[in-house]
């Protein structure tokens, strides 16, 4: 049983939220909310109106008076149509328009400051032009990462203090990687405009919170901190929200309950990552291969027109039978990561994958796609709850190192060592869930006090020096 919320965490203030428009920030940011929120803080998240379906699914009804959402309206952007408002709604090469647009949108943003008059902002690292907002109107602010302290970490190195030897060779990318890495930093700097906020330099408050956990991550924190001379403040892994099964979902969850324990493989690549279909293919064969149970949610572009049976391999579905499901679309993906039959997903190891393996205790076989899943893969091998799915030289799958991989997660002895061991992480987390959270939220709270006290010595200095100027 969870810990209740001791009094001396509790806090009447009022925190305005503004994470970035993608589901992978705003989840984070709507956890962070809800913990906050559990310590008596009044919340509310800034965003725009077709993300609202959203943040309201993730927020449950007992949080309804505490957590609200503050609609942004968007500027007008020729490039970006109407209905588009977050990165899952638009090709990742026009992920920069959506930046664009809400730049655009900061006099909205900043009626919704005075409106509202938060005691702090809390937003996101791709928006860090809201601190100046704040700034301007005596309102502290700091933002939230929302990834891992490992990958950001290496990103500030690289970027800030290249000079600097990162000290853990575990991450380190690859020489292709790196290039790779060099281009984006090229290509981002090229793009930027004069007035943009650099988005690692020293905020008002120095200090950021991340989506982490010293149980994990400790000496990345740590060298953050030291890297940065920010003070870093965890607020732990984000809590996945089990939510009910809908209707056209209890079929599957139905058959899932006739497997064996952890005899059954989760695949999914989220909702932003789409695979190639020599890939598919690969992955389809090797789950053919493998003889394991499989849930597969193999998804298209939006707008695209395909039949899944068209886009799999012949017969594929024919010969797997009742072995496995692929479905095209799936919205209920805790839920079947923390399913018993579960014993290992396959995943392209995102953070928000990281956190789901921790939080339910299930290994993940990685097949990373971008730079920060690769690292994010490098971390949990050192953590040791990963299987990797090898690449050749040219960086292609193969189906047999990906069947022989699967044997090995749920009928082999690696398998079992991999489930102990993030049981075993899973129950740290856990057991110290409340407590760091409200140190963190203490921290807040004394940041807040901190900067109303400067503040305030600063209108009686300059009232002072008025005075004395008078008297002069």
């Amino acid at each position: 049983m969870a810990k209740e919320v001791t009094t001396k965490h509790r806090s009447t203030l009022k925190v305005l939220m503004f994470p970035w428009l993608a589901y992978g920030h705003i989840s984070p940011f709507l956890d962070l909310a809800k913990k906050l929120a559990d310590r008596g803080f009044t919340i509310r998240v800034c965003s725009t109106v077709i993300s609202h379906e959203t943040i309201n699914r993730e927020i449950p009804e007992k949080y309804s008076g505490s957590i609200k959402i503050v609609e942004l309206r968007l500027a007008k952007f020729p490039e970006l149509p109407p209905h588009c408002c977050t990165t899952n709604d638009v090709p990742p090469d026009i992920d920069s328009i959506v930046l664009k647009t809400l730049k655009l949108s900061k006099p909205n943003f900043a009626k919704i400051l005075k409106n509202l008059k938060p005691d702090l902002l809390i937003y996101d690292l791709l928006l860090e032009w809201a601190e100046g907002l704040a700034n301007e109107q005596k309102i502290p602010a700091i933002n939230l990462i929302t990834m891992g302290a490992a990958v950001f970490s290496y990103l500030f190195n690289a970027v800030r203090k290249p000079e600097v030897e990162f000290p853990f060779p575990n991450i380190c990318l690859g020489k292709s990687e790196l290039v790779e890495l060099g281009e984006i930093i090229t290509k981002t700097a090229k793009e930027r405009e004069p007035d943009d906020a650099d988005p690692f330099a020293k905020g008002n408050m120095q200090v950021m919170l991340i989506s982490t956990s010293r149980t994990i991550e400790a000496k990345y924190i740590d060298f953050l901190s030291e890297l940065s001379n920010w003070k870093v403040i965890p607020v732990g892994l984000p809590i996945k929200n089990l939510t009910n099964y809908a209707a056209n979902e209890v079929e599957l969850i139905d058959w899932l309950g006739k497997k064996d324990k952890n005899s059954s493989i989760f695949v999914s690549f989220g909702s932003e990552y789409l695979l190639s279909k020599e890939d598919m293919e690969e992955i389809a064969f090797g789950l053919e291969l493998s003889n394991v149970n499989f849930i597969w949610v193999a998804r298209f572009s939006k707008g695209e027109e395909q039949n899944l049976k068209d886009a799999l391999p012949k017969g594929f579905l024919g010969r797997i039978g009742d072995r496995g499901r692929v479905l095209d679309n799936f919205g209920r993906q805790p839920r079947i990561l923390n399913h018993p039959s579960i014993g290992g997903f396959i995943s392209p190891c995102a953070w928000s994958n990281v956190i789901e393996c921790l939080d339910f205790g299930v290994p993940i076989i990685t097949m990373p796609i971008y730079l920060d899943q690769s690292m994010n893969a490098k971390l949990l091998v050192e953590l040791g709850v990963t299987a990797e799915i090898v690449r050749d030289s040219d960086g292609k799958i193969h189906k047999a190192e990906i069947a022989e991989t699967l044997k090995g997660v749920i009928t082999g002895e690696i398998g079992k060592k991999l489930r102990a061991k993030v049981g075993d992480i899973n129950k740290n987390l856990k057991s110290t869930r409340v407590e760091k959270m409200d140190t963190a939220a203490e921290e807040l709270i004394q940041l807040c006090k901190k900067y109303n006290d400067v503040q305030s010595s600063k209108i009686r200095f300059n009232f002072v020096r008025k005075i004395m100027t008078y008297k002069v």
